[in-house]
């Protein structure tokens, strides 16, 4: 059976809205990481696998004792409603943006296949640049090395790519469900926690130390990371999977409000109570030794809540108020990834001794307020930036070394490709 053409490359509002909204998703979780919130909840979760595979790098929501209620209280909260969720969100707009791009190249007369090589590199080069000098848990050179399954998958057919997905997951899953299982059978001896105890101590040394100081223990998380980032694969790559799949029949275009609705229900249904049980075992009131089961059941049942949210903000965008939150949110998820590495900026200056050294010392409360105003802030500028320049300083360069050339400049209303 023949593929279904591509659809013309052009840029949909909804997508970019909807990557918007994902930077809201990534940036609670990330910046409990990079606050350094270690024994600030009930449960455990410190450096489990739900934080790295959630777009954390080093340690989670915490673990241990001490903090305040409201800390306790909003730990959950982004545990349950983030971790994890809006990673997969951008993993699926990342596998859709790259039949758009292909769509693109075709336009233009170019290869994909150099296009995605270059474009690979530029993100690996922006995301070691920035786990060593920002934050280690990068997401872009994750993207940069498992999105080339995405071009050796681009002739898949679509309902090929939709049961691969479904197979690298199951399997990934279930290997996962198998050792965290066995780790509850275990519990960490005295030694073990001492030196998690040990290593939690050296972070917050080296992270409110000098900037060279934060750079050797960036250096240092970078064996997590690559660990993380094998995780991860498991639900990242179906993830792209299914974007590509979308792409390919141009779903988008085609949504139908009733499948969506559905999706909502099946997804709340399924995804809730994991989602809080799962947060329950990784930061608390379960006992620590449930942490490690919380981060993995996180992790493979978050594809349920994020296609809820997925389908949900689609209806959203069809409303009259969420026009207007679409109409908020696209400009910002147009430079996705100038605001993605601002983000980390504005937070290293934060929290690391490079900065105001307060890694350690907020709680997480605190920090969360400050990732909600600043992500306001982002709002509120991404607009008049995209008005008066078309493109994010960061994408525009990503677009040179993508294009081996200096792009064009985009216009509001031009007929481009998305992401």
């Amino acid at each position: 059976m023949p593929l279904p053409a591509l659809p013309a490359p052009r840029r949909i509002a909804e997508v970019d809205a909807l990557r918007g909204f994902a930077l809201l998703g990534i940036l609670l979780v990330n910046v409990l990481v990079m606050a350094g919130t270690y024994g600030l909840t009930g449960g455990g979760g410190g450096g489990g696998v739900g934080a790295v595979s959630g777009g954390g790098g080093a340690g989670g929501a915490g673990a241990g004792t001490g903090g305040t209620a409201a800390d306790s209280v909003v730990g959950w909260l982004v545990a349950f409603l983030a971790q994890g969720k809006f990673y997969l969100l951008f993993s699926f707009l990342f596998g859709y943006s790259f039949t758009v791009q292909m769509a693109s190249a075709e336009r233009a007369g170019a290869r994909v296949g150099p296009r995605t090589v270059r474009r690979a590199a530029g993100l690996f080069a922006l995301g070691l640049l920035h786990a060593v000098f920002l934050y280690t848990g990068d997401i872009l050179m994750s993207y940069a090395v498992l999105g080339l399954i995405l071009l050796a998958a681009r002739n898949a057919a679509p309902g090929t790519a939709r049961r691969a997905a479904y197979w690298i997951w199951g399997v990934f899953s279930g290997l996962l469900l198998l050792i965290a299982l066995l780790s509850v059978l275990f519990a960490p001896t005295p030694g073990e926690v001492a030196e998690a105890n040990a290593e939690s101590a050296a972070l917050t040394a080296g992270y409110r130390g000098s900037f060279a100081d934060v750079v050797a223990t960036n250096l240092d998380q970078l064996p997590l990371y690559l660990f993380g980032t094998v995780v991860a694969a498991g639900t990242v790559v179906p993830a792209f999977l299914f974007g590509l799949a979308a792409g390919r029949t141009g779903w988008f275009d085609r949504t139908d409000p009733a499948k969506l609705l559905r999706t909502v229900r099946i997804g709340l249904a399924v995804g809730v109570p994991a989602a809080a049980l799962a947060a329950s075992m990784e930061v608390g009131p379960l006992p620590e030794r449930w942490s490690t089961l919380g981060g993995v059941l996180g992790m493979i049942t978050a594809p349920a809540l994020t296609a809820a949210y997925l389908a949900g903000m689609l209806l959203f965008f069809r409303t009259r108020p969420g026009r207007r939150a679409a109409a908020l949110l696209a400009p910002a998820g147009r430079m996705s990834l100038t605001n993605y590495l601002t983000q980390s900026l504005v937070m290293a200056l934060v929290f690391t001794g490079y900065g105001l050294g307060l890694y350690g010392r907020l709680g997480i409360a605190v920090p969360v307020l400050l990732a909600l105003l600043l992500y306001a802030l982002q709002l509120a500028v991404s607009g008049p930036l995209m008005r008066r320049f078309g493109h994010g300083p960061v994408e525009w360069l990503l677009r040179v070394v993508t294009l081996a050339g200096s792009p064009r400049r985009a216009r509001p209303d031009a007929d481009r490709a998305s992401g």
